[in-house]
């Protein structure tokens, strides 16, 4: 055996116990890390605990990076750049917003002290601003329902008649997929003018028919059905693509082998192409009704939230920006980060429920 054989399988030095002070020990890096952290929130001001834990998950990271180095795991240290980058855009800023959940602290203020439960009380309780957490989310939930219900129906008829060959296909297909490439300001603003009761094009056709002046956002039925029609014409394409892929990739010998057996068309699409498309429709119903659930830029862009049309989202934004209670604003964040999870992990169980079935 050549020696080069014989190093490459040398076991490698056990780790360390926690109490060993050693740069590769992410244990005690970890325990030390979170004690610091927690004695600097409790105690420090904010502007000097924010630099503490900064420097406590930054011992953390460097003894991972020696101990992998060490240990030769050198696949662990070529991602962990990336890693570096998640942490620091996405995971800090979340950690950070929850620890400020518990406390009381708003933006244009320096005071900042722990109150614990209270904020996560006052959102459930809705004491917190007018209208309300919970007329914003009974709204929140009227706009789901109706959105997500209008964008899968559309984007399955258009998957439909796309999945058939007929002139100017590309080209219609195109045009179609155009509402999905525009900025959500760019669609609120054209749907602004569009509603609008002087000059709007729909105002000018009712004017025409009624004879009279009609004024769409008036209402609070007008104005849930004008977002809910500028939301589902923007991502109603997005249901499509989804679709129109289970469809493509459906065998024509199956569709061959029914039309031979004189099969009805009901039970040809129920028994081989829904089976295709099934899991893709589950998967546009998780993603719109994710996105669905944090609408808020069409609502301040069309209503502003009149007309009882305040979203959750919208309600989030305005309590943590416009009034600067930061805190609450990230209780009400959480609060819908749960009900996010709820929603994912409903969908993988009846995901997973009908592959068992299957």
């Amino acid at each position: 055996m050549t020696m080069h054989a014989m190093s490459a399988i040398e076991p490698t030095s056990p780790p360390p116990g926690v109490l060993a002070i050693r740069a590769d020990n992410w244990r005690l890096a970890i325990v030390a890390g979170l004690a610091l952290s927690i004695f600097a929130a409790l105690t420090l001001p904010a502007s000097v605990s924010f630099w503490v834990v900064g420097v406590a998950a930054a011992m953390i990271a460097a003894a991972f990076v020696v101990n992998a180095y060490r240990r030769r795991y050198y696949g662990g240290l070529l991602v962990a750049p990336a890693i570096a980058v998640l942490f620091v855009m996405n995971i800090f800023p979340l950690l950070w917003s929850l620890g400020l959940s518990f406390f009381a602290y708003q933006s244009n203020q320096q005071s900042i002290r722990f109150v614990g439960l209270n904020n996560y009380i006052k959102v459930l309780t809705n004491e917190i601003a007018a209208p309300g957490n919970w007329s914003a989310l009974v709204n929140t939930a009227l706009f789901v329902v109706l959105t997500v219900s209008a964008q899968m129906m559309v984007g399955f008829l258009l998957a439909m008649l796309f999945a058939k060959q007929f002139p100017l296909r590309k080209y219609l297909l195109i045009l179609v997929l155009t509402p999905m490439m525009l900025s959500v300001v760019a669609s609120g603003v054209f749907f602004t003018y569009y509603y609008d009761p002087t000059f709007g094009i729909l105002s000018y056709v009712m004017n025409a028919i009624t004879g009279g002046q009609f004024i769409l956002m008036d209402s609070k039925a007008g104005a849930v059905a004008g977002i809910v029609f500028a939301d589902a014409w923007m991502w109603s394409p997005f249901v499509m693509l989804l679709v129109l892929a289970g469809l493509v990739s459906v065998p024509k010998y199956l569709y061959e082998a029914a039309a031979i057996d004189r099969v009805s068309a009901w039970r040809r699409f129920w028994s081989i192409t829904f089976p295709y498309i099934r899991g893709l429709l589950m998967l546009a119903l998780l993603f719109r009704t994710i996105e669905a659930f944090k609408l808020a830029d069409l609502v301040i862009l069309l209503t502003k939230g009149g007309n009882d049309t305040m979203t959750i989202s919208y309600h989030l934004i305005r309590i943590a920006n416009e009034q600067n209670k930061t805190s609450e604003g990230a209780a009400i964040s959480y609060v819908m980060l749960f009900m996010v999870i709820v929603l994912t992990n409903l969908y993988l169980y009846l995901a997973n429920r009908r592959n068992q079935e299957s």
